[in-house]
C-alpha cells in the first residue's frame, strides 16, 4: 500500500502536466504557477499529519498533480521571455537544476531520516512549496501577454496538443527527450545495486560518487549554452552518437567485469551526455512554439515522466545482480533516440 503512494504521486505528476500547461496558455503563467505551489505545499503538510494509508495515497496524487505546475511552467515562462540562442542558454541553466535535484534529493532525504521521522520530510516539502508560492507573488511577473493567450472556451486550450503533434518532427522529438530521460532514471534506479552490491562501496563512498554524477549532469546541461557556434540539431546528433558509443562500452564492461574506476568513468560520461541531450531536446521542442508553449511543455513533461516511470521497474525486472540490465536498457534507449533523430534530420534536409 505504501509503495502505491509513489505511483500515485507519479500519476498525479503526469496528469498535472496535461492540465497546468494548457490552462497557462489560456489564463497566463503566474496564477496557475502560484496555485500549483500553494496546493503542493498544503498537500505536503497534510501528508505529514495523516494516519490513514488510503488518505496518504490520495494526498500524494494531489501533491504530484499540483507540483507538475513547476515543471511545466518554468519551461513555458522561459519560452515567453527568450528565443533562439538565448533560449538554449537559459534551458542549459534550467536543466542543470532539473537534472541535479533528482540526484541529490535522495541524499538529502536519506540524511534527514537519520534525525527526524518520515513526516519531517513532508513538512520540509510543505515549507518549500509555500515559500516558493510567496516568491512567485513577489518576484515573477506575468510573462504571457493577453494578446498572446489562446482565446475561446477553456477546453479549446487542450486541443492545442493535437495542433502541436501535427508539426513535422514534433512527435519524434518528444520520443527522443522521453527516452533520454529514461536513460537517466535507469541509472538512478540501478545506482545503489551497481555501486553498493556489485562493487561493495560504503554508503559514504556511494553518496560521494552519486553526487559527482549529479555534477556531471550539470556540466552536460551547460554545454549547449557554450556551443552557440554549432547548430542545435548537429549538437543533438553528435551527443546521441557519443551516448551510443558510451553505452556500448558500458554493456561490454558489464560482461567483461571491468573495474570500478572504468565503470564509474563511463557512467559519469553517460550522465554528461544525458544533461546535454535534455537541454537540446527541450530547446528544440520549445523553440517550435509560440502561443501554445504551455501545451508543448506539458507534452515534454509527460514524455519524460512516462519513460522515467517505466525505466525503474524495467531495470529491476531484468535483475540487479549485474550491470548488464541497466547498460542494455540505456543502449536501447540511445539507439531509439539516434534512429529517430537521424530520420528527422534526413527529412528536413
Amino acid at each position: 500500500m505504501m509503495q502505491l503512494s509513489i505511483t500515485a504521486c507519479l500519476l498525479g505528476l503526469a496528469v498535472g502536466q496535461l492540465i497546468s500547461g494548457p490552462l497557462s496558455d489560456h489564463y497566463g503563467r503566474r496564477m496557475p504557477l502560484f496555485a500549483g505551489f500553494i496546493v503542493f505545499g498544503l498537500a505536503s503538510l497534510a501528508i505529514a499529519f495523516t494516519h490513514s494509508v488510503s488518505l496518504l495515497i490520495g494526498l500524494r496524487f494531489i501533491q504530484g498533480l499540483a507540483g507538475a505546475a513547476g515543471q511545466v511552467l518554468s519551461r513555458a515562462v522561459a519560452r515567453d521571455l527568450f528565443s533562439g540562442k538565448a533560449l538554449t542558454q537559459f534551458y542549459a541553466l534550467l536543466n542543470s537544476v532539473n537534472g541535479l535535484f533528482p540526484i541529490i534529493a535522495p541524499i538529502i532525504g536519506g540524511y534527514m531520516i537519520k534525525f527526524v521521522p518520515w513526516t519531517g520530510i513532508f513538512i520540509l516539502l510543505g515549507a518549500i512549496g509555500l515559500l516558493l508560492a510567496g516568491l512567485i507573488l513577489l518576484g515573477i511577473p506575468e510573462t504571457l501577454k493577453p494578446e498572446h493567450r489562446l482565446t475561446g472556451p477553456v477546453f479549446q486550450s487542450f486541443l492545442s496538443f493535437g495542433t502541436l503533434l501535427k508539426q513535422p518532427g514534433f512527435f519524434g522529438e518528444l520520443l527522443i527527450t522521453g527516452v533520454v530521460y529514461g536513460s537517466l532514471f535507469s541509472y538512478i534506479a540501478a545506482s545503489t545495486f551497481i555501486y553498493q552490491q556489485l562493487f561493495h562501496l560504503s554508503a559514504q563512498s556511494f553518496s560521494l560518487i552519486y553526487a559527482l554524477n549529479g555534477l556531471g549532469i550539470v556540466i552536460g546541461s551547460a554545454l549547449p549554452g557554450r556551443l552557440t557556434g554549432v547548430s542545435t540539431y548537429r549538437q543533438l546528433i553528435s551527443g546521441l552518437g557519443f551516448c551510443i558509443v558510451d553505452s556500448v562500452a558500458l554493456l561490454l564492461g558489464a560482461y567483461l567485469q571491468w573495474r570500478l574506476v572504468t565503470i564509474a568513468t563511463l557512467i559519469f560520461l553517460l550522465v554528461i551526455g544525458v544533461g546535454l541531450l535534455l537541454t537540446l531536446t527541450t530547446a528544440i521542442i520549445m523553440g517550435k512554439t509560440s502561443e501554445n508553449a504551455g501545451g508543448a511543455s506539458a507534452l515534454i513533461g509527460l514524455s519524460q515522466n512516462a519513460f522515467g516511470g517505466i525505466s525503474s521497474p524495467l531495470v529491476g525486472l531484468f535483475g540487479t545482480s549485474s550491470l548488464a540490465p541497466m547498460a542494455g536498457l540505456v543502449l536501447v534507449y540511445n539507439l531509439i533516440a539516434g534512429g529517430v533523430a537521424y530520420h528527422i534530420h534526413h527529412q528536413n534536409r
